[in-house]
């Protein structure tokens, strides 16, 4: 697995970057030589301080805002990275809200605005990605997903964000069929909880959330020429996590 690979030259926009998990996976990217976009909808003063840190260190990074299940604000977003920085040649989906309460708690609005950003806005934005990523050949699609999703997971506490990425699941499957001859790769990277949950840990596999690092790693993987043959694919970052066996 190339842990590092050289994405210099490459522009990469990670949705939801200028805080928390987001934040630490651009991060990881731009250390890897890539161009990065540092997307956020109302953090402003956030996106500014983590794209200046990436200046800091060398590299180059922009910020660029826009509601992700709007289509017309998605548009503007890539129209203010292309003018920038030119066309994304990878995509980080990383937006998505959850509502940790019982599904008969949940009020309408909060159900439709974890659907619409977790999977609304993966989709919206990688519609918009993949005609330039066809037209040059090349491009990478990485969508973040929940570590239970792939086996329908259906526990009645934020039911509606399993619903949301099991629906990012299929379409991440459904994409990499619709793209596979156009060279173009899209995967996905699904924790079960990151080190800034606010969960207790003690009955975490291996005793700990994962680390941003243990997400980072597989997800660098996926944006590397090491890994052009490998679509559809989906890797949970988990420790080993078995619901099955729990309780």
């Amino acid at each position: 697995m190339e842990l590092s690979p050289d994405l210099r030259g490459r522009t990469v926009l990670v949705t939801g970057s200028a805080r928390r998990v987001g934040r630490e996976l651009l991060l990881s990217i731009a250390d890897c030589g890539a161009d990065v976009v540092v997307h956020y909808n109302e953090s402003e003063a956030a996106a500014t301080a983590t794209a200046e840190e990436v200046r800091d260190a060398g590299g180059v990074a922009i910020t660029a805002q826009g509601d992700v299940t709007d289509p017309e604000s998605v548009d503007e977003l890539f129209e203010t990275v292309e003018s920038e920085l030119g066309p994304v040649d990878a995509l980080v989906n990383n937006v998505g809200d959850f509502d940790a309460r019982h599904w008969s708690e949940i009020e309408w609005e909060s159900w439709r605005n974890v659907v619409e950003t977790t999977f609304y806005g993966t989709v919206l934005c990688s519609r918009r990605a993949v005609p330039a990523m066809r037209e040059q050949g090349w491009g990478r699609i990485v969508n973040i997903g929940f570590a239970d999703s792939d086996r329908m997971h259906a526990h009645p506490v934020n039911f509606p964000y399993f619903v949301a990425k099991t629906g990012v699941l299929m379409f991440t499957r459904m994409l990499a069929a619709d793209t596979r001859d156009d060279g173009i790769t899209v995967n996905a990277v699904s924790p079960f909880a990151v080190s800034n949950t606010e969960a207790g840990v003690e009955d975490f596999p291996r005793g700990r959330a994962a680390a941003f690092e243990d997400v980072a790693a597989p997800l660098r993987f996926f944006l590397s020429d090491a890994a052009d043959y490998i679509s559809g694919e989906n890797i949970a970052v988990d420790g080993g996590r078995m619901p099955e066996f729990d309780g």
